[in-house]
């Protein structure tokens, strides 16, 4: 019971970081420098580092995903109308580009193959393919 109360307050914790996450990169993503879109380079780079980080120390995609949907609850949220009318993520390329990169980052991160269990499972393939008895008659010598 209490492993499964910690793990629901570290998932609540991971949404909350991960809304936080993606307010500020969601304010900052109209920031340029010409033609570059500094705001949306560097908030897409916080919040996959923020996801990757999660899911490499936890070692739990749930928590990933947790922290994923509270990022994407708020930016949906943030991205309506306000009460005073304004609008922070505007219907123009860039505001889009932001709403499907962000989902991408959450999709990418979370469906991510836990690679640690494939290198366990390859090794265990590999230890049991060395093991196997020889096919039978190949214990004879040859030439006899």
């Amino acid at each position: 019971m209490r492993s499964i109360f910690i793990r629901g307050l570290s998932w609540l914790a991971a949404a909350l970081v991960g809304a936080i996450y993606g307010i500020a990169a969601t304010i900052a993503h109209s920031f340029t420098l010409g033609v570059v879109p500094v705001g949306l380079i560097v908030g897409a780079i916080g919040c996959a580092a923020l996801l990757v980080a999660l899911r490499a120390l936890t070692g739990d995609r749930w928590a990933a995903l947790a922290a994923g949907l509270g990022m994407m609850v708020l930016i949906l949220v943030i991205s309506q109308r306000g009460p005073g009318g304004s609008i922070i993520v505007p219907n123009t390329p860039l505001g889009n580009i932001w709403m499907y990169v962000a989902s991408g980052i959450v999709l990418l991160v979370v469906a991510w193959p836990d690679m640690a269990k494939l290198w366990a499972m390859s090794a265990h393939s590999a230890a049991n393919g060395s093991r196997q008895s020889p096919e039978p008659g190949s214990d004879r010598v040859r030439g006899s």
